[in-house]
């Protein structure tokens, strides 16, 4: 066990990762219990400092390899604060790290991928850089009486897409200028775009039309991910619902907005949150009172 201030040092650290990375996703843990809390900071701080290799460290991939070597080393041999109190939280709650292997894999396909040619190649990147957060995040939050992995996982699956999808039309002008494209070349195509006019930050009706679809997709996923809270243990629902349902309202700021993502940057504001907690609180109850204790 980590001495009482490494953990708590430890625990500072990974919490300001969150703080300053994701204000609706540290929104949210506020609203889980203590312990389960602070795993989960854990295994946000964990995600997101590898994601920020590549994005703001230009890592290239011999620096992600030597990172996942860090990331295998023993509890007791970890020196990086992020690392040594995510080693406590995945030997406590006895994560399978097949996932946690798999999403260093999905950061390193934006070393190695120019773009996507379809919607289900889009989708394997995102299962691995976001699905795999929820697949990590079961045995720490927790499952309701009588229900198990296995059920609870393809739910998990299709929120990480939706979640990842969101991120990707939000964030769709910042990636323009680091020269990425993730939108599939099908669905350019579809819509008379090509991946030039999306890095030239092009505005027109024929994106409107695109971003229109996607958005659609997104909100299409989310609404299959959502039943599968009541897999989840009581104590967690209200905390997993609130981060799906402020993730999905940024699909609606960027409607709000009129589309301009290559120059705004579609979020909620602290004051927005509030205000739509009492429906997702309403939303969550609901699903928990219509289902069946899993």
């Amino acid at each position: 066990m980590i001495a009482a201030l490494d953990w708590k040092n430890t625990q500072i650290q990974s919490e300001k990762v969150i703080r300053e990375s994701s204000k609706t996703f540290f929104f949210a843990t506020r609203l889980l219990p203590e312990k389960k809390r602070i795993a989960i900071i854990a295994l946000y701080a964990f995600c997101r400092t590898t994601d920020d290799l590549i994005d703001h460290n230009e890592a290239s991939l011999n620096d992600l390899e030597a990172w996942r070597a860090k990331v295998n080393l023993k509890l007791e041999d970890q020196s990086d604060p992020v690392l040594l109190l995510w080693s406590q939280v995945r030997e406590d709650f006895g994560v399978n790290r097949r996932y946690e292997q798999e999403l260093i894999d999905g950061v390193a396909m934006d070393l190695s991928k120019r773009g996507y040619q379809t919607w289900e190649e889009l989708q394997q990147y995102c299962y691995r850089v976001a699905s795999t957060v929820g697949l990590l995040s079961i045995p720490i939050i927790g499952l309701a009486p009588g229900a198990t992995f296995e059920q609870a996982a393809p739910y998990a699956i299709q929120l990480g897409i939706a979640l990842q999808l969101t991120n990707i039309l939000r964030d769709i002008g910042e990636d323009a200028h680091r020269g990425r494209v993730y939108i599939p070349e099908e669905d350019l195509v579809k819509f008379g775009l090509t991946r030039q006019d999306i890095l030239h930050c092009t505005f027109d009706e024929r994106f409107v039309g695109l971003m229109k679809f996607e958005i659609a997709r997104a909100k299409a996923l989310y609404q299959k991910a959502f039943p599968g809270i009541a897999y989840l243990d009581r104590s967690v629902r209200v905390a997993v619902g609130t981060a799906a349902l402020l993730y999905k309202a940024i699909l609606d700021k960027i409607e709000a907005i009129e589309y301009r993502v290559f120059d705004q940057r579609a979020h909620t504001t602290a004051w927005q949150k509030i205000k739509l907690l009492p429906g997702i609180l309403y939303r969550v109850t609901t699903l928990s009172s219509n289902s069946s204790e899993k």
